[in-house]
């Protein structure tokens, strides 16, 4: 793997929370934002999904109901430097009681502690490598009627970015969010 992932850096990740109302499993996102993580002015974004470890598994969706119950996965390869493979957080299990994903349980976790997760890179023998630690620490308050855009594809850096056969979807798909964005912008 490239430098991406063997040289340790510092940086505070922006880090938004939600899921379903109630204690339903769900699946559950992890987006991390690293400010000037490429270039000054340049974030990288990292959108993660609740899935298994294994090696059929970290490529699903998994619903459920504890944030620190499991593994979240990009699902899809990244391209690091030459290689490529899923990009996995693990969460360090420090607090007994589960830790429900919507954002009330989230906040009350957080006041007690920050949430630990290794972040890991599959290798060509499908294991997983550890490349840096996440610790989530507070909330960052988001106005009510408004959310945070994260974007893989507009926030990625060279050397590290999505890859793989579905790319081009994503891609477009992105690309019309992206638009949608600005015209409810312009017509709200």
């Amino acid at each position: 793997m490239a430098g991406h992932t063997r040289t340790p850096r510092r940086h505070d990740p922006s880090l938004p929370g939600g899921r379903l109302p109630g204690r339903l499993p769900d699946a559950l996102g992890l987006a991390v934002r690293v400010e000037q993580a490429a270039d000054p002015g340049r974030p990288v974004d990292l959108l993660l999904t609740s899935s298994g470890r294994g090696r059929v598994t970290r490529h699903l969706p998994r619903a459920r109901a504890d944030a620190l119950g499991g593994p979240y996965s990009s699902l899809l390869p990244y391209r690091v430097g030459g290689s490529h493979g899923v990009l996995a957080a693990f969460p360090r299990r420090t607090r007994q009681a589960p830790v429900h994903g919507d954002p009330k349980s989230l906040s009350e976790a957080l006041a007690t502690g920050g949430l630990v997760f290794d972040l890991c890179a599959e290798t060509s023998s499908r294991s997983w490598r550890p490349f840096a630690v996440l610790t989530v620490g507070t909330p960052l308050p988001v106005p009510r009627n408004e959310s945070l855009d994260f974007d893989i594809y507009a926030h990625s850096a060279r050397g590290f970015h999505p890859g793989g056969a579905l790319a081009t979807i994503r891609r477009a798909a992105y690309r019309g969010s992206r638009a949608g964005r600005r015209g409810r912008i312009r017509d709200g």
